[in-house]
């Protein structure tokens, strides 16, 4: 009997081992969740919108091989923009976006951003390049290029690491009107401070000095989940 209970053992032993390694080697060949590998280098960039009366900017971290409608997607999550509006990448002299096939903007010729990696964009030497958001009100950023090759051990590939200054509403009629916005929403006493406060309909928000950092980052990580789980189709060089 004990040496039956032995042979058992023994066999369940050598049952459990060789599941153990068969797991060990399926993971050696999974790939980070959300479509990007590992083996990308991480870009740190800062974006600055420009021409308010404080100071909004963003600094977040992306791969290398995302393409620019995908870095238009994680603009507006750390931004808190709501994608309602026309955009466009101008890098080195050249716009990206969503070509209108019905109509031009300025001279030169939007390229499909969905064609075009940031890797291959950013030639040497580009350490900055401009977006633009909704083309009525006008909202300006520049992106500043701060590393090529961020370091990074917690196995994220799209996070915000800080900011400061709350998002503008969309349709409040650009830096001027987000001015007239905050001094409104911020003094009860001003005529129209009930009115922005329904007109708003968020009384969490402060403005415009409030950055929810955690918020951001749960924004971008359930982003990264809807990526593709692999690259289908290279894009331009």
């Amino acid at each position: 009997m004990p040496q039956l209970v032995a042979q058992i053992l023994n066999a369940h032993y050598i049952l459990v081992s060789k599941k153990i390694e068969d797991l060990k080697a399926k993971l050696k060949t999974l790939k980070p969740r959300g479509g990007i590998e590992m083996s990308q280098a991480l870009y740190l960039l800062k974006i600055t919108l420009e021409g308010c009366h404080v100071k909004i900017w963003r600094k977040f971290v992306v791969p290398s091989n995302l393409r620019l409608d995908q870095l238009h997607d994680v603009i507006q999550n750390v931004m808190g923009w709501q994608d309602g509006h026309l955009h466009e990448f101008v890098i080195d002299g050249e716009s990206f976006g969503v070509p209108d096939p019905d109509d031009d903007w300025g001279d030169e010729e939007m390229q499909p951003e969905k064609k075009y990696r940031l890797d291959k964009v950013l030639a040497p030497g580009i350490d900055k390049f401009e977006y633009l958001y909704d083309f009525g009100d006008g909202w300006e950023h520049t992106i500043k290029v701060e590393s090529l090759n961020h370091c990074d051990e917690t196995g994220k590939v799209i996070f915000c690491l800080d900011g400061k200054g709350t998002c503008p509403p969309e349709d409040c009629g650009g830096s001027g009107g987000y001015a007239d916005f905050c001094e409104a929403i911020n003094n009860p006493k001003h005529p129209e401070h009930e009115s922005m406060k329904e007109w708003i309909g968020d009384e969490e928000t402060t403005w415009p000095d409030g950055f929810n950092l955690e918020g951001v980052n749960q924004y971008l990580a359930a982003y990264a989940e809807t990526l593709p789980k692999s690259k289908k189709k290279a894009a331009k060089a």
